[in-house]
């Protein structure tokens, strides 16, 4: 009888002491990020990241201030005991883009402030590097029906009686009270260019949203917000309008990714 006692109380704490599954959804700032050559540490604190996990996707971009050239990618992750997967659908920095699925894996250790990610190896070229970065959380408990990652479909302005096509390839992810997004379009001369921003947001009903650039590729956005006209087509697309000064529309479909 004690036996059997003495094992039952065993396996009553031994649930009681089992780790619940870790969970990333948030939005999260990049404070440092460091590389290791095999030979030092060099530690970088100028670059502007935001990072975002929704439930299924997650989705970063970056910036650096000094010369404004930016990079994003956008994908699906699944976590393993102390580890994220991540499974990169596209990525692009500056002037090449890829839609090439490539995976990382990331030991994750929770911090105070947020969390640190370790790759462990990552190959530029001939060298093998080692990648830590540490990031703070950002995010707030403010949920949407714009929460979750998005592909534009469509893009196009219009100005008086003319509306003016835009291509380019752009995603959108909206979580945790804060946004990204990322895009790469190929100018006159076919040379590809990449741009990002991101910030915070709050809806006003589920028709009006504003959204407030922190960071961005283009100067001219960032710091500013934006008062975006939206609409629902069920919960799986959604059109947003800027209207300008001048009455210029700028218009964008979006549908949402899913696994």
């Amino acid at each position: 009888m004690f036996a059997v006692g003495l094992l039952a109380l065993i396996s009553c704490n031994g649930n009681s002491e089992k780790k619940e599954a870790m969970s990333m959804t948030g939005a999260y700032t990049m404070l440092s990020q460091s590389v290791n050559d095999g030979k030092k540490d060099t530690t970088y604190t100028s670059l502007q990241q935001l990072k975002i996990y929704t439930d299924d996707f997650m989705m970063y971009a970056n910036v650096n201030p000094k010369d404004s050239v930016s990079s994003f990618g956008v994908g699906t992750y699944s976590i393993t005991a102390d580890s994220v997967i991540e499974n990169v659908l596209y990525n692009a920095g500056d002037t090449s883009a890829s839609d090439d699925p490539v995976k990382f894996t990331l030991v994750i250790e929770k911090t105070a402030k947020g969390y640190k990610q370790v790759i462990p190896e990552i190959t530029s070229g001939t060298t093998k590097m080692k990648l830590t970065e540490d990031y703070e959380t950002a995010g707030t408990g403010a949920k949407s029906p714009l929460d979750g990652a998005w592909k534009q479909v469509k893009n196009y302005t219009v100005k008086g009686k003319d509306t003016v096509v835009n291509k380019l390839t752009q995603y959108k992810t909206y979580y945790a009270g804060h946004f990204i997004f990322g895009h790469t379009y190929t100018d006159s001369t076919k040379k590809l260019h990449t741009g990002m921003g991101y910030g915070t947001f709050e809806m006003n009903g589920n028709n009006k949203v504003k959204e407030s650039v922190t960071a961005s590729t283009y100067s001219d956005i960032q710091g500013k917000n934006f008062d975006i006209d939206i609409a629902l087509n069920g919960a799986d697309e959604f059109m947003q309008t800027i209207t300008g000064a001048n009455g210029e529309k700028d218009v964008e479909i979006y549908q949402r990714m899913k696994k």
